[in-house]
């Protein structure tokens, strides 16, 4: 081989390498982005799970329409059971 034709393929290694490292870091980017919005949704619910309870604490909100959400909403016989339902 030419020493042209080396240099060629040398550097086209180099670059395949490179792409792999790049397709590496960003995954690692998508990976830690959804942690992020996870994170920020999981922080979301409860504030607003907070807020209506503390509005049904206050008596401004009936304890019964919270009951009427919670009763269409959930499934799960677990989380029927943590509000009694």
């Amino acid at each position: 081989m030419t020493q042209t034709t080396e240099q060629i393929e040398k550097l086209q290694e180099r670059l395949r390498k490179l792409k792999a490292r790049q397709a590496v870091v960003e995954a690692r980017q998508r990976t830690l982005e959804s942690r992020r919005e996870r994170k920020a949704d999981t922080r979301r619910k409860i504030l607003v799970g907070a807020i209506v309870l503390a509005k049904v604490d206050q008596g401004t909100m009936p304890e019964s329409q919270l009951r009427a959400w919670l009763d269409a909403a959930l499934q799960r016989p677990d989380d029927r059971g943590l509000f009694g339902l």
